[in-house]
């Protein structure tokens, strides 16, 4: 449950805050955090499922943010950063909604 804590800190934090984002940064922004999103919901679900790794996490979490916002970048450079971007928030998005619907099952039947 640590990584869900995490989450409600975070979000509870950034609206205390509330930061400015660099101009340069708001295209990946929105990219991150879905990718933060799917790490976190992938945690939640292994420590459901009782494989949870603290390691394992913290990679995923980093990997997933830093490979979605350089396959934006690389959409920007190359004049397709829409299309891309779509793609990521496809394929990020099914895995978010596939670790709820694992985490809804292991809660409700168990």
């Amino acid at each position: 449950m640590i990584p869900a804590l995490g989450l409600v800190a975070g979000l509870v934090i950034g609206i205390m805050l509330s930061p400015d984002v660099p101009l340069w940064l708001q295209p990946y922004l929105p990219i991150a955090v879905i990718a933060a999103l799917d790490a976190v919901f992938g945690a939640v679900r292994a420590v459901l499922d009782g494989i949870f790794d603290d390691k394992v996490f913290v990679v995923s979490f980093l990997s997933n943010v830093l490979v979605a916002s350089f396959i934006v970048f690389l959409g920007d450079q190359l004049g397709v950063g829409s299309q891309l971007s779509t793609g990521v928030v496809v394929v990020l998005g099914l895995r978010i909604f596939s670790n709820v619907a694992s985490i809804r099952r292991h809660l409700f039947h168990a």
